[in-house]
């Protein structure tokens, strides 16, 4: 099966979309801290997820994968802090929050399941 078609993939993918379309909308001061780092985290998942996939062994890509997974965590603070700040509102937030709890889930269950 090729990666972009796992549903971890998909869905951080689909995630990766949503926040760059959310943070298009936050003030222009947020330019170079918060939209920049929302969208480098988001980017992180999927990104380490093919790096990791395209290694040479097993353990380097569960290593990667902890990575994306680090990288989803960071992200699900930062939209914590963008709706404490007022620049999303509660249901963007409990969607796209969910969305990455999700992933999170997802990718702890491919990390154990690689032997």
């Amino acid at each position: 099966m090729k990666l972009e078609d796992m549903d971890v993939f998909k869905r951080g993918h689909e995630m990766t979309l949503r926040v760059y379309k959310v943070t298009a909308d936050f003030p222009e001061c947020e330019r170079f801290g918060l939209i920049s780092q929302m969208r480098k985290a988001a980017v992180s998942i999927c990104s380490n997820l093919v790096e990791g996939y395209h290694r040479a062994g097993k353990n380097e890509f569960k290593h990667f994968i902890s990575i994306a997974r680090g990288s989803c965590g960071e992200l699900h603070y930062q939209l914590m802090l963008s709706k404490d700040l007022g620049y999303i509102n509660e249901r963007t937030f409990t969607e796209i929050s969910e969305t990455c709890e999700r992933v999170i889930r997802m990718l702890s269950k491919l990390y154990s399941s690689i032997k």
